[in-house]
């Protein structure tokens, strides 16, 4: 992990230390680098980088173009995010901007950077609901399911693992609060009781006050909605280490191998679930991925690399870096019909391009066809630790 993370923060510097020459379209790649899931973060734009090696190698855009992602810092933060965006579309000159990957920090870049200036996002990884109700202006993508799917998920899955009375806890952001929401109406509509609902600040040294208060309720579990370096970890050692609570249900914001190696691999075994966004790993487009990078079953890489790739598709299906063409030349090139395009296929898609043709793009991730709110559908694996220690799907 150390060692990628030079390699991505090395490559990072070589794009933001040189100026752009005259051959180079620019797209911004903002992510939270620093902040609660920075680790996770590393794989991700790992992945995206990997995407535009693949444009550059084949031809690269246009007229032979360099496809140059320039990165930002938007720490998981709104604050940040606006001051990473504005650099990326007001100084940088970005024609699009990738990511951020924070719900919180997506929602603050979109209302006061890129929409007003009309320049497309396109995230991989922010999945709150509140997203796809943005006046947008038809320029907020993402390929990363919405919570509103996610949390509902999630809930069926509790009640089928003979959950009937849970408390819910979540961090007070978009993203945690969102998810937390509809887990919390899901889950009584399916007949479960919610004992105690509270949001929480994150990074804060202890927790065992508000926890105490969830655990009077009896619940048999309590469902966690929190980054893993923000909240999460702390409140699972708490809970454990005082006996309130031992059994936990979450989501892909917990997702990190962190959080077994600090709470022990022996003391959530059986007793947490996460679900997360997922690939068909079967697939012919997953498995192309796969073989390009070593790490494709870490959270949301797969997603980074689609987000960058059709990036890139939107730019030579407009034949043109105007960022007012970029929006309307994603549909065309991500949903269906067309020609069958999959991870590294650049040259066939830019073949097909100028041939005149439709193209589809299936991603790594799975199907990608946008809705008029610029989502998609998807599927979710529900993980456990497995017998060797590391977090294993249970379906």
């Amino acid at each position: 992990m150390k060692r990628m993370m030079i390699a991505v923060a090395a490559g990072a510097l070589a794009l933001n230390g040189a100026a752009a020459s005259a051959g180079d379209i620019n797209v911004g790649s903002a992510a939270g680098v620093t902040g609660p899931i920075a680790e996770l973060v590393v794989d991700i734009v790992a992945a995206r980088n990997l995407a535009a090696s693949h444009v550059n190698e084949q031809g690269g855009l246009l007229g032979g173009d360099t496809y140059r992602l320039v990165q930002g810092d938007s720490q998981c933060d709104p604050k940040a995010a606006v001051d990473a965006g504005a650099k990326l579309v007001n100084v940088e000159q970005a024609v699009a901007v990738i990511g951020p990957n924070c719900s919180g920090a997506t929602n603050g870049m979109a209302q006061s950077v890129t929409i007003p200036a009309g320049v497309v996002m396109l995230s991989d990884t922010a999945t709150a609901p509140s997203i796809s109700d943005l006046d947008d202006n038809d320029l907020v993508f993402r390929v990363a399911p919405s919570d509103a799917y996610q949390g509902r998920s999630l809930a069926e899955h509790a009640w089928a693992q003979g959950y009937r009375k849970l408390a819910v806890t979540y961090a007070n952001d978009d993203y945690n609060s969102g998810l937390a929401g509809v887990f919390a109406s899901a889950f009584t509509e399916l007949g479960g009781t919610i004992t105690g609902n509270e949001a929480h600040e994150p990074n804060k040294a202890s927790y065992r006050a508000e926890l105490a208060t969830l655990a009077a309720g009896e619940a048999e579990g309590l469902a966690l909605f929190a980054y893993f370096g923000g909240s999460g970890i702390t409140i699972l050692r708490n809970s454990l280490e005082n006996a309130l609570f031992g059994k936990f249900l979450g989501a892909d914001g917990m997702m990190d191998t962190s959080v077994i190696e600090q709470i022990g691999a022996d003391n959530l075994r059986g007793n947490i679930l996460l679900s997360q966004p997922a690939s068909d790993t079967e697939g012919a487009s997953y498995k192309a991925f796969a073989a390009a990078f070593e790490n494709a079953g870490a959270p949301f890489v797969a997603h980074g690399y689609d987000i960058a790739f059709l990036a890139a598709l939107a730019i030579e299906k407009a034949g043109s870096a105007d960022r007012s063409m970029i929006s309307a030349a994603l549909r065309d090139v991500a949903n269906a019909p067309g020609t069958v395009i999959r991870p590294g296929e650049w040259a066939k898609a830019k073949e097909a391009i100028a041939a005149g043709e439709d193209i589809n793009y299936e991603g790594a991730s799975g199907a990608i066809e946008f809705d008029e709110n610029g989502d998609v559908a998807g599927t979710y694996s529900l993980n456990g630790v497995g017998d060797d220690g590391t977090w294993t799907p249970i379906e």
